[in-house]
């Protein structure tokens, strides 16, 4: 894997690097504002960007528009926002391109060395990566509660950990359940929310998106 890093905070980006590295995974570039990434990108060609929220000239989102630029320009390359905070807008902006290959997770979950490599490894391959507590704050609106009030406590806690992009095999550890009764949530999940078989976007990632969209 082939990978460009963009944070102006050196100590994390240097970080993030050597774990990288150490991984056996290649970081072709190690950049500090949005323009050096695009460039970085365009020349070349990344399986995955690694992209802080704020960087120079404003400390805004100077990131997130960058990343959104990657997805819409490279849509096969993985794109992993890193944040300070929760901020729930970018998540639901970067997310609501309807592209696979993405992830938002705050900058502390870079300690947890194996899941956030498990994390890299699944945004690369086209998966998509919502930060545990992003998706609590989502799921605990008011706007959200309604919209999500035909599902169940159990199908709740799925969509939560499909959101974090587990595997069915994944939530079905996490809850303690059979895999089998899984399956059974998710089906349950797709009709409530009216995801049909046969849609071009995936009925798992809009699954995801229709708690998104509306926060």
């Amino acid at each position: 894997m082939r990978v460009v890093l963009a944070d102006d905070a050196v100590l994390l980006r240097e970080g993030v690097r050597s774990l990288l590295e150490d991984e056996g995974i290649s970081v072709v570039a190690s950049v500090d504002d949005g323009e050096q990434l695009l460039e970085a990108v365009a020349a070349l060609r990344p399986n995955l960007a690694i992209v802080d929220v704020r960087m120079p000239p404003t400390h805004t989102t100077e990131g997130l528009e960058a990343a959104l630029t990657i997805k819409r320009t490279y849509p096969d390359i993985g794109v992993l926002v890193l944040s300070q905070y929760v901020l729930r807008e970018c998540a639901t902006e970067l997310l609501g391109t309807e592209t696979v290959g993405v992830g938002y997770l705050l900058k502390n979950r870079v300690t947890d060395i194996d899941r956030f490599l498990e994390s890299v490894q699944r945004i690369a391959a086209g998966g998509t990566v919502i930060d545990p507590d992003v998706v609590r704050q989502l799921l605990n609106t008011s706007e959200k509660q309604n919209s999500l009030s035909a599902l169940t406590p159990r199908e709740n806690e799925v969509l939560e950990a499909m959101a974090e992009g587990l595997s069915n095999r994944g939530i079905a550890e996490r809850l303690y359940v059979s895999i089998s009764s899984v399956e059974k949530a998710i089906s349950a999940i797709f009709d409530k929310l009216g995801l049909h078989a046969g849609e071009t976007t995936s009925r798992r990632v809009a699954a995801v998106l229709a708690f998104l969209d509306q926060s």
